[in-house]
């Protein structure tokens, strides 16, 4: 290890919470679900994201090609890497052979991000999308990539699946004087789920030996793809790494890839792993025992942890929530929807019961997060639903279709709770005009644009919530149960039935272009009764037309302010607006 880097390492600071807040990922393995698909969600949370559907389409190379990398969060070109012979038909974060993938950032130790390097947590999402046929070979890519080429992003986590498995991979760097990265992946076990959110989530693993049969190093990866017992793989210096930078000193046996590389701090626990536990608590009975752990209140160590110092297993928290939990119930995509829908309703933490949701207790707060008055610190909460979201999606993969139907891409843009989650195939050979790439963008409006359009809905929703968002909650239950109960099973069945892949593809691609341009002109036109219906604080409603009457009458409501909102404002000023 190198002096330089050495003494960097006596610097490290774990990442503050502004640098990492965004993205939420829930895994739900095969025989978790309620019809043995596996199931990824992921929310793309940013301010300056705009949200779109990507489509990288099959193709051949000739030999020599060569591909450029740009970093996916600001466009900066990062160099160029061997393209291979032949990759596969991508939309959105799945592929026609109906491997997924999404990612949260959590950050870890400032010192180990490198900005040398070529590949970014992008690049490693949608390159290993075009090259891989199972999790799996997904993993193997990844990990690769960075083994060649350098990985100059923050700490990941990222959820794959395909139709068999779901794995959790976590990755970080090695500082400015390393090349490569540090990453463990472990695969969930089936009938279990797991979630992650800007924590990193994996602690102990089983280490490779030969006693252990299902956990093998990176130089044994191929194993991988073989050997089906096999639930776990790392890199080959992932502990030897964290001891010669100095951030480790304990037994290879009790080493936790979080606690060394991302220690859990207040702001890891209540902003990430909270999301994490909201989920959990819909699935099972016994998450009441890590509410002090997940709201950041009470994280239990044996020693206190400070940062810069060298992590012992003493240093660890102890009553960390489990990577994973068995759900006493199967989970269905709509669930899944629901979850990405979350505001910690049903807890003390409730978004919408606080006098911070205003008289019409909306369950969003507007940035910054933590304020402080009269030198005390406060935090506003961070939901799993969040008005910053670019796109979302749930990719359910349904190994009980063939090619080319089994994968769909449940995509949405903006706010998770205020968008529509559409069944988008992913062997379709082209993308809705309305979430296209190159439709619009962060500055430049659209009219016919998905993200615009669903944007418009939400932040009209945002001025009076516990008014409009019933109503776009009655359309998203229906227009998505209508989806996944009768549309896309018909669907199914009639591209089952019909002779020719390529006549397969081509009806299914017409079929979520439909789908999602339709979907938008519809929501165009909801707006638009939605905000007639709203504006000016009225709730205007049409009456039947009265006979040789020119004009539709209306009937203008003036609804009162709450009596809990009328009390908090005399509290605050007195005999101000008293009557006299």
């Amino acid at each position: 290890m190198k002096k330089l880097f050495t003494a960097m390492m006596a610097l490290a600071l774990v990442f503050l919470f502004g640098k990492a807040n965004a993205c939420t990922n829930f895994l739900i393995t095969k025989g978790a679900s309620t019809d043995g698909s596996c199931m990824i969600s992921y929310a793309a949370d940013s301010h300056v994201l705009y949200g779109e559907l990507y489509h990288y389409p099959a193709a051949d190379h000739a030999p020599g090609t060569m591909r450029d990398v740009y970093d996916w969060d600001g466009g900066a070109y990062l160099g160029q890497i061997p393209e291979i012979a032949h990759t596969y038909n991508v939309v959105g974060n799945m592929n026609e052979w109906q491997v997924a993938i999404g990612e949260t950032t959590y950050g870890g130790i400032e010192a180990l991000y490198n900005g040398q390097g070529c590949i970014d947590y992008g690049s490693l999402m949608y390159i290993a999308l075009q090259r891989s046929k199972t999790a799996r070979e997904a993993i193997k890519w990844m990990t690769q990539l960075v083994t060649d080429y350098g990985y100059v992003s923050e700490g990941e986590s990222f959820s794959i699946c395909d139709t068999e498995e779901v794995w959790i991979l976590e990755m970080i760097g090695k500082g400015p004087q390393n090349k490569g990265a540090v990453w463990v992946a472990r695969r969930i076990p089936d009938g279990y789920v797991s979630g992650h959110a800007n924590q990193a989530r994996i602690t102990t693993f089983p280490l490779a030996s030969r006693k252990c049969k299902t956990s093998i190093t990176y130089k044994n990866i191929d194993k991988l793809m073989k050997d089906m017992n096999i639930d776990c793989v790392y890199a080959d210096d992932v502990i030897t790494f964290a001891r010669e930078a100095k951030l480790y000193n304990g037994p290879d046996a009790q080493f936790s890839f979080s606690d060394v590389y991302n220690p859990v701090t207040f702001d890891g626990a209540r902003f990430c792993d909270l999301r994490v536990w909201a989920m959990f608590n819909k699935v099972t009975d016994n998450m009441k025992d890590y509410w002090g752990y997940a709201t950041g209140k009470d994280i239990k160590r044996a020693l206190p942890y400070t940062a810069n110092m060298c992590q012992t297993p003493e240093n660890f928290p102890t009553n960390r929530m489990p990577l994973w939990v068995k759900p006493n119930r199967k989970v269905s995509v709509i669930d899944m929807m629901d979850f990405m829908r979350d505001h910690l309703e049903g807890t003390e933490l409730d978004m919408s019961q606080d006098v911070g949701a205003g008289p019409f207790h909306c369950p969003y707060r507007w940035r910054p997060m933590d304020w402080e008055v009269d030198g005390v610190h406060y935090v506003h909460e961070r939901t799993t639903a969040t008005q910053q979201t670019g796109f979302s999606f749930i990719a359910q993969s349904r190994g009980y279709l063939d090619w080319p139907i089994g994968g769909i891409i449940w995509f949405g843009v903006d706010d998770t709770d205020n968008c529509v989650y559409c069944p988008m195939y992913t062997c379709m050979t082209e993308v809705p005009e309305s979430y296209r790439e190159g439709n619009g963008s962060m500055s430049e409006w659209s009219n016919n644009s998905a993200f615009w359009t669903f944007n418009q809905m939400s932040n009209w929703a945002y001025t009076k919530y516990n008014y409009i968002h019933p109503e776009i909650r009655e359309f998203q239950h229906g227009y998505e149960t209508k989806c996944v109960e009768s549309l896309v099973p018909q669907m199914d069945k009639r591209v089952e039935a019909i002779k020719g892949r390529e006549a397969q593809v081509k009806e299914l691609t017409k079929f979520s272009c439909d789908m999602g341009n339709e979907l938008v002109a519809t929501w165009k036109n909801l707006y638009h009764n939605l905000f007639m219906k709203y504006m000016d604080g009225n709730v205007n409603t049409a009456q039947p037309l009265k006979p040789g009457s020119k004009y539709t009458p209306i009937k203008s409501e003036h609804p009162k302010y709450s009596e809990e909102y009328y009390r908090i404002l005399i509290e605050k000023t007195g005999e101000k607006y008293k009557a006299y």
